[in-house]
């Protein structure tokens, strides 16, 4: 940025609309991939758990650590093996839901009354129809909960993956730092708080219609 010059060139902003576009379809790909993935992947653990408490350590463990390792440390771990790939960007995406999910699935599921449980039970419910008439409902808002702070955080960690040939919005910001070019860094900034933010409120949004139950009468 030289002396004089604007924070931000509208001009520049105009002319490239359709390359902001573009970045905004691979932020939202890589984040979605990674929450999705990262969804069935800590559900299915979460049911285990809940099914073999003892499992709870262990599993808590390893996704702890995994949430512990710094994103581009990870990543660096990983190039190795997966290269420069949008593999290793989700890899570590993934590890970063796992902790977060987990825990909330399984403290949902837990949440349900025992006497809901108890008369679900008494009804004639198996275990299988009690789990998804019954608790999965129940636990949904814990549920999409923890699913909120999973998306906002990987939105977040994706412009990270610029520093491995992806990022979407963080395309913006790498290149803006290297080039000392402040309207590309304010633009990749900017639009990544605001797709956290736009994706924060459709989960709002979507929390309560699937749980009109917890709206305040």
């Amino acid at each position: 940025m030289t002396e004089g010059e604007p924070l931000v060139r509208w001009d520049w902003v105009a002319g490239h609309l359709d390359e902001i576009a573009q970045r905004l379809l691979e932020h939202v790909e890589l984040a979605a991939i990674a929450v999705g993935v990262g969804f069935v992947i800590a559900f299915g653990l979460a049911l285990l758990i809940v099914r073999r408490p003892r499992l709870e350590s262990p599993i808590t463990f390893v996704t702890g650590t995994l949430y512990t390792i710094p994103s581009l440390a990870l990543f660096v771990l990983l190039i190795p093996y997966t290269g420069l790939s949008v593999l290793t960007a989700e890899i570590g995406l993934v590890s970063y839901t796992l902790l977060i999910l987990i825990r909330n699935i399984v403290g949902g599921i837990r949440g349900v009354p025992a006497d809901v449980l108890e008369a679900a039970t008494g009804m004639g419910y198996t275990p299988r129809q009690r789990l998804w008439r019954v608790e999965m409902p129940l636990a949904l808002a814990v549920i999409i909960a923890g699913v909120r702070v999973a998306t906002i955080s990987t939105i977040g960690l994706v412009t990270v993956t610029a520093l491995i040939g992806q990022g979407g919005f963080g395309y913006f910001i790498l290149i803006g730092i290297q080039r000392f070019f402040s309207t590309e860094l304010i633009v990749g900034a900017v639009c990544s708080v605001m797709l956290a933010i736009g994706a924060d409120g459709l989960l709002v949004l979507l929390q309560h219609r699937l749980t009109p139950w917890t709206r305040p009468a």
